[in-house]
């Protein structure tokens, strides 16, 4: 059995597009996010990353469960998997790279090449779905 890294995500989709963020130095978009710190659940250390990733407040009394996804690390060892728990939310404020983010962008489906393995299943799902445009911006 390999390593299996827990993280949180947001999940925001507007005009059928999936924000994502590209953090200073990397080649790939990730759902905005990460793992939780010692002691803390997993809206605890949705709504700080987000704040400190995007500069805006999540909205506690919105937040709720999307999916669970597990793939193959980005960047890691092969058998290193991340688990992914995504969960949507109002937010407050106006999105800005905060903490080790270089941009942020809106991706619709043709973009599905740009994300890390895990991010890929859940434009997959947005994309069955409907949510997401198939078409590039």
């Amino acid at each position: 059995m390999g390593t299996v890294i827990g993280k949180v995500a947001w999940i925001r989709v507007e005009n059928g597009e999936l924000l994502s963020t590209r953090s200073r130095g990397k080649d790939a978009y990730y759902v905005p996010g990460g793992k939780p710190e010692a002691g803390e659940d997993d809206i605890q250390a949705l709504l700080r990353e987000i704040d400190e990733e995007l500069s805006v407040s999540l909205d506690p009394n919105t937040i709720e469960l999307f999916g669970v996804y597990e793939a193959q690390a980005h960047g890691h060892a092969e058998g290193v998997t991340v688990r992914m728990t995504c969960y949507r939310a109002d937010y407050h404020g106006t999105l800005a790279p905060g903490n080790e983010i270089e941009e942020l962008a809106w991706l619709s489906y043709a973009d599905r090449h740009r994300v890390s393995p895990v991010d890929q299943l859940i434009l997959d799902d947005l994309a069955s779905t409907g949510q997401l445009r198939s078409d590039p911006a």
